[in-house]
């Protein structure tokens, strides 16, 4: 088919609108920066195929609320990190004394239970019987002050679930700390039974929350964002994710 010079120019300009209009969409400004924790199952990124159950539910409150936004699932150190700069806007996660000044809590979640648990046959029944012990220990986590500040509990730092789970099962670590439904998550990966682990020592219990970066440079209003994500739990957004994860 004969295309003329003047139609081929005219085509080629509006490609290059089209091609500059998605990149200004992707890499806008003013785009909320919404992070979440890297912690099977709320976060997870296989290959950057992004899922989970806290990466799903602030997708659907993004999209009732209308907002555009970049969603990246990172570290828990780097949250908190860009939640201090001012780099990421939203996301849901424990509070952290280190936050107090940078965040406005927006929403409660349900409490997790934390725990510590350790193989089959190694049961813990109070903090005191783990000085001495080698603990995994997520980088960037504060799972319970009692723990945190024991000196005679060593903590072995991991950069995730997974590899304080393979530590446990070589043997390198005497148990692992964090919330129940990320270590079996993890487990069930890494293809570790329920069998493994001896009985689990709850260790603290926290409350997630959705929060907002004072530094946000997006205007978002608070309000609005606090009544759509009150309806969505209301509805049952977040149980449905549970069944749908677990």
């Amino acid at each position: 088919m004969h295309v003329s010079m003047k139609t081929f120019l005219q085509l080629s300009f509006i490609s290059m609108l089209c091609i500059s209009h998605q990149s200004f969409a992707d890499h806008s400004p003013n785009a909320l920066q919404v992070r979440t924790i890297a912690i099977a199952p709320y976060g997870i990124d296989d290959s950057g195929k992004l899922s989970g159950i806290y990466y799903e539910l602030t997708h659907s409150l993004l999209i009732k609320s209308g907002l555009a936004s970049e969603h990246h699932i990172f570290p828990y150190g780097r949250i908190i990190h860009e939640l201090k700069l001012g780099k990421t806007d939203l996301t849901i996660m424990f509070k952290y004394k280190e936050l107090a000044n940078y965040v406005d809590y927006i929403h409660p979640l349900p409490a997790l239970k934390n725990v510590v648990i350790g193989r089959h046959g190694h049961d813990y029944q109070n903090i005191e019987q783990l000085e001495g012990l080698n603990i995994a220990y997520l980088n960037g986590a504060k799972f319970s002050y009692e723990v945190d500040n024991n000196p005679k509990i060593h903590k072995q730092i991991v950069v995730d679930f997974n590899q304080g789970l393979l530590m446990l099962k070589k043997g390198r670590v005497d148990a692992i700390i964090g919330p129940m439904k990320p270590i079996i998550s993890g487990a069930k990966q890494l293809g570790l039974s329920k069998s493994f682990f001896g009985k689990p020592l709850i260790v603290s219990e926290r409350t997630p929350w959705l929060q907002l970066s004072k530094q946000s440079k997006s205007h978002i209003s608070a309000e609005k964002i606090k009544a759509t994500f009150s309806k969505m739990i209301a509805q049952g957004a977040l149980e449905n994710l549970q069944l749908k994860y677990q």
